[in-house]
């Protein structure tokens, strides 16, 4: 059973003597050369870059930078996703998997660039990172094999291991070594620090409600006004609205995660299990040298589960694994998944003058800085190789059918039961019925991963307008 210590707020968040100081929301209309929407890691790298390229840049933030998914991650910035390698290679061959790799190291080396270029304090930390098993199943560990053979001849530097620093045995794993990991948040404010010094502006408390594009330019539409621009970036967790589709190309679904201290020393790796379900942890140099960070608990958002449940499953397995001195905070957080695991990035369908990035399947932070990479290269009109496995028109081909008509059917019936249990709030995006999320205090939308708060606020996309939790539908 849960013992609901800690503050209930992501830790990263919960640092109010570090934060910079807020920016006005947009009031009236406004003219820029690059409008970013979203100020994550993704909008703040593209839009550092493109200021720095001479471009006029207006950030718009529904909240406050840091807000939104970047602030609540687990903080690690790693090409080691999992097991992904070996699958792209079989997936989409070695060259494309190739890109993949470089696109997660030019992210990781442009991370290490800033943080020590604008001397930003976010407690950076070279790291190895780890992914591993504990069953004795041959096919795991043939999978941790072929991912340590898949991942060296793409250049990454990985190795098989049979050992994980962590307090119990494992059977196979796959090391990465020099990754990194830091406070996202801090690091958020140095790059929004920096985006005001190269001349850009930023506009939170903003929440952008539509993207219009015109003969050259996008008007993008906000509810303190409007900004017109040469180009958009839709940096959200997933675009707004119908744009590109990505509602019914993506799958939402969210993960759950503890900070702790520990009696002893942390270990020093950041590590993810293969196995049902899904532990991941990272040290947390903030809390200590016991500074442990643990996530798990994974599942679709607005699924019928037991959200507090979650939490008190992850802090079981914690304080079984561990030893727990103290559960500081405890919160939860959301993403989006493509069918072949690769993100989108670029311009969606039908756009010329708009960029988006999205599905990083909860690997957004060295996915999303090569995302700026790559849109600011774009904006500017300068090539990327690595660009053509993210390309955010493309059809993932028969393999992902099952997959696509597998989310869409859950849709389907989730408008229909909306319509029969009229009782229930409907989503402002497509009409889905939300649910209670008893642990967050929050409705869910099932079908498109959309979230409000107890009093229909809008919390994430893609919806844009807030419910009102009083309807009957």
């Amino acid at each position: 059973m849960s013992t609901h210590e800690g503050t209930h707020g992501s830790v990263w968040l919960d640092d109010p003597g570090r934060r910079r100081q807020p920016a006005s929301p947009l009031v009236g209309d406004a003219e820029a050369d690059v409008v970013v929407v979203g100020a994550g890691i993704t909008g703040l790298t593209t839009a550092l870059l493109a200021a720095r390229d001479g471009n006029r840049v207006v950030v718009l933030e529904a909240r406050r930078v840091g807000d939104g998914t970047t602030g609540y991650t687990t903080g690690k910035v790693t090409a080691q996703h999992s097991l992904i390698y070996a699958h792209l290679v079989e997936w989409a061959g070695a060259d494309r998997a190739r890109q993949y790799a470089d696109a997660n190291r030019a992210g990781i080396d442009l991370v290490a660039q800033l943080v020590e270029e604008l001397r930003i304090d976010c407690s950076l930390t070279r790291a190895d990172a780890l992914v591993y098993t504990t069953s004795e199943d041959s096919h795991k560990i043939r999978a941790m094999e072929d991912e340590a053979v898949a991942a060296r001849r793409l250049g990454l530097p990985a190795s098989l291991v049979g050992e994980s620093g962590l307090p119990f045995p494992i059977t196979a794993g796959v090391s990465f070594t020099d990754q990194l990991h830091l406070h996202p948040r801090r690091y958020l404010d140095g790059l929004a620090d920096a985006v005001v010094a190269a001349g850009g502006v930023i506009h939170e408390q903003t929440r952008v409600t539509g993207v219009t594009e015109e003969r050259g330019h996008v008007v993008v539409e906000a509810d303190g006004g409007k900004v017109t621009a040469t180009s958009a970036v839709i940096a959200t967790l997933l675009p707004f609205g119908l744009v590109g589709g990505y509602f019914a190309r993506t799958r939402p679904t969210m993960s759950y995660g503890l900070a702790v201290r520990l009696r002893g020393a942390a270990p020093a790796a950041m590590t993810i299990s293969v196995d049902d379900p899904t532990r991941s942890t990272r040290p947390w140099p903030d809390g200590g040298p016991g500074g442990l960070i643990v996530v798990g608990g994974g599942h679709e958002v607005g699924a019928d589960v037991d959200t507090e449940g979650r939490y008190a499953e992850l802090e079981a397995w914690a304080r079984a694994t561990f030893d727990v001195a103290e559960l500081s905070h405890r919160w939860s957080a959301h993403d989006y998944t493509t069918p072949d695991r690769v993100p989108y990035i670029g311009r969606p369908p039908l756009h010329r003058n708009v960029y988006v990035a999205t599905g990083f399947g909860k690997w957004g932070l060295a996915n999303g800085s090569a995302a700026g990479l790559a849109i600011s290269h774009l904006i500017a009109g300068h090539d990327t190789p690595w660009l053509p496995i993210f390309d955010a028109g493309r059809i993932e081909g028969v393999r992902s059918v099952p997959t696509l008509v597998g989310g869409n059917v859950k849709v389907a019936a989730e408008l229909v039961t909306g319509e029969l249990r009229r009782e229930a709030p409907r989503c402002s995006h497509m009409g889905c019925r939300l649910r209670w999320n008893d642990a967050e205090e929050t409705w869910d939308c099932h079908c498109h991963g959309s979230r409000f708060a107890s009093d229909g606020q809008v919390l994430a996309g893609p919806a844009v307008t807030p419910v009102d939790v009083g309807a009957d539908g």
